[in-house]
């Protein structure tokens, strides 16, 4: 079954979400005030009406509730400018504090019923104190997200080494998983000051030639392999030109005397399989590890949060904190039924 719907973000180069049009007649760049699950929010459409199969929308769809009028646009232009100045209140409770954490930015939704401030740390951090000292200042609903150093390059924005925006401040809408093997795939050098961003990971931008990259190498024979040239003479394979498809190979003439001759890979017959064999060795995964990704928890504190008085401190903290690291659940569960089948097996012993 086929529903209409329409494409609207609510930031730069953020998230495009679906809402039903039904009563409006609405143009991709205007400006519409929609609910959403945090409240009430100012975005532009960006998809024109369409329709899309129903599997692939969140039911029920919400609607929109108003086409955005001047009054609505200065207003969200009012928070903007609000929003500066709570991050300077923020930041002076955060030193208060003596937190150790981040501040990268400030958020109102467009009703003024939640404010979200947005940082980052190395660890986790006991901000409750924080949050009803914020509450107050504020007088309303406090929301603080710790997110990862790529979404902190997201919110501040930059040039890359190329010179030029970075990819996920000017188009990329998610962030794409990008590993090691991709820049070895693509025959860059393993420095991380050559393939990281400005965010210390591994550039978004790897994953852009990776497939391409990808079946180049399956063409290719590996170095140290040995061919048949098209004079029917063995070589062995010495450089790779991935992207002209060449490789470079030393002949061994008389007198003993080696030549470098290049040839197109149409030209050559494998003695061995086809395709550039890329693994990452341990020691190249140890030395770069810090540059893939790894921060997937999303942690957050409310100022609405209910605390009961007969609860542990520590009860009261994990009720604070909602962890979304699906990976590492999934691995402290494993390590319980290896655990426990260690145990059996010792008792059967």
């Amino acid at each position: 079954m086929m529903v209409k719907v329409i494409g609207v973000r609510f930031r730069n180069v953020g998230k495009i979400y679906y809402f039903d049009p039904t009563g409006f007649e609405l143009e991709v760049g205007d400006k519409v005030i929609v609910e959403t699950a945090r409240g009430l929010e100012l975005g532009t459409v960006l998809l024109s009406e369409r329709e899309v199969d129903e599997e692939s929308i969140v039911s029920p769809l919400k609607g929109i509730e108003r086409v955005a009028s001047e009054e609505d646009i200065a207003h969200a232009e009012e928070n903007r400018n609000r929003e500066k100045d709570a991050c300077v209140t923020c930041k002076e409770k955060i030193a208060k504090h003596g937190l150790d954490m981040k501040l990268v930015g400030a958020e109102y939704t467009f009703d003024n019923k939640k404010l979200l401030f947005y940082f980052t740390s190395d660890g986790r951090v006991d901000f409750r104190e924080l949050v009803k000292d914020l509450a107050g200042v504020f007088r309303t609903r406090i929301e603080l997200r710790q997110i990862g150093v790529r979404d902190e390059a997201k919110l501040l924005g930059g040039l890359g080494i190329c010179g030029r925006e970075l990819c996920c401040a000017s188009y990329l809408s998610d962030f794409v998983p990008v590993s090691i093997k991709m820049a070895k795939e693509q025959g860059l050098p393993l420095n991380p000051s050559k393939i990281s961003g400005n965010c210390g990971r591994l550039m978004c931008c790897l994953k852009n030639e990776n497939e391409t990259y990808k079946y180049l190498n399956s063409n290719l024979p590996n170095k140290g392999d040995t061919i048949i040239t098209p004079t029917g003479r063995e070589a062995v394979v010495e450089e790779l030109g991935v992207l002209r498809q060449q490789v470079v190979v030393v002949v061994e003439g008389e007198d003993d005397i080696k030549e470098r001759i290049t040839y197109h890979v149409s030209e050559i017959e494998f003695k061995g399989k086809k395709g550039v064999d890329v693994e990452v060795t341990d020691e190249e995964e140890k030395e770069l590890e810090a540059l893939e990704d790894n921060e997937n928890d999303e942690i957050e504190v409310n100022s609405d949060e209910k605390s009961a008085d007969n609860r542990s401190d520590d009860k009261k903290k994990d009720d604070s904190y909602h962890s979304r690291n699906k990976k590492h659940r999934g691995k402290k569960r494993r390590n319980k039924r290896f655990n426990k089948n260690k145990k059996n097996e010792k008792d059967e012993k």
